[in-house]
């Protein structure tokens, strides 16, 4: 008699076959946004995302990241962008809104943020894009590479060198990091045969392949009281400076992040809502 596990391994795989591709059903034309994974890609109907006029203390990156959207949406040359530095400080809610400002003045392009677990698939999803008459930034947030991950950063340098599988014309890879060398995450140095200094090289040799690198740095306490004073003001909240320091140095840092967690803070005691 047949082993009750096997049976049921036997079932579990015919359904697999009879499941519909969701990879290949998928309408790259309908929403403007997508998250692409491991089990294929799905629309999203809005991209969330602030005003641009909020994003302040970062007018240097915010101008060079619309450019090069807004380009790349009209379908002119634009750049690979690699955006990297200090946590909070607005990286990837500068690509999502600027991509959205892109939509609002009739540009042909969507936003496709890949998953953790699916960026080995990437060039599955470039097959897919390269067939369909729109415009597409492909966003990895916060990317960094696993110890002894040598692939991942083989394959990016190639996708963004146009190798064999190299993202088609109408596509752009944007990359968020905490560190221009995009190194993994937890290295130990002494116990790595490779000398450490080569292994930066390595991975400032594939940070030199984007078209545009662009540091984010801690905020300057007027930037980010300058932050702060733009929430409230789109919100009609009353503010106290004195206090909004305050609540960053128990935080122990000054960022576009924290700025908004004081914003709801100061929302939830007025009983308002923050769209």
């Amino acid at each position: 008699m047949e082993d009750q596990a096997e049976l049921l391994a036997r079932i579990a795989a015919a359904l697999e076959k009879l499941a519909p591709d969701s990879r290949a059903a998928t309408d790259w034309r309908a929403h403007p946004a997508y998250v692409w994974d491991a089990k294929g890609a799905r629309g999203i109907g809005r991209i969330e995302a602030p005003s641009l006029d909020l994003l302040r203390g970062i007018d240097k990156q915010k101008r060079a990241v619309t450019g090069n959207v807004a380009r790349l949406a009209k379908g002119n040359p634009a750049h690979d962008m690699l955006l990297w530095g200090a946590r909070g400080m607005g990286k990837s809610a500068l690509l999502r809104a600027s991509v959205a400002a892109a939509q609002e003045t009739g540009g042909a392009i969507a936003l496709v943020q890949v998953a953790t677990d699916a960026v080995a698939t990437l060039p599955a999803l470039f097959t897919q894009l390269s067939q369909v008459e729109r415009n597409f930034l492909v966003f990895i947030d916060d990317l960094g590479f696993a110890e002894g991950d040598s692939t991942t950063p083989r394959h990016l340098r190639s996708w963004l060198d146009g190798g064999v599988e190299a993202r088609p014309a109408n596509v752009r890879l944007a990359v968020t990091s905490n560190r221009r060398a995009i190194l993994p995450r937890h290295g130990s140095e002494q116990d790595d045969p490779i000398n450490p200094r080569d292994a930066v090289d390595d991975n400032l040799a594939l940070a030199d392949r984007f078209g545009l690198s662009l540091g984010f740095h801690n905020a300057s306490q007027d930037e980010y009281l300058d932050i702060v004073r733009g929430y409230a003001k789109q919100y009609a909240l009353d503010l106290d400076e004195a206090e909004a320091l305050e609540w960053a140095k128990r935080r122990g840092a000054r960022s576009g992040r924290i700025a908004w967690h004081f914003i709801t803070e100061l929302a939830g005691r007025a009983g308002k809502t923050l769209g």
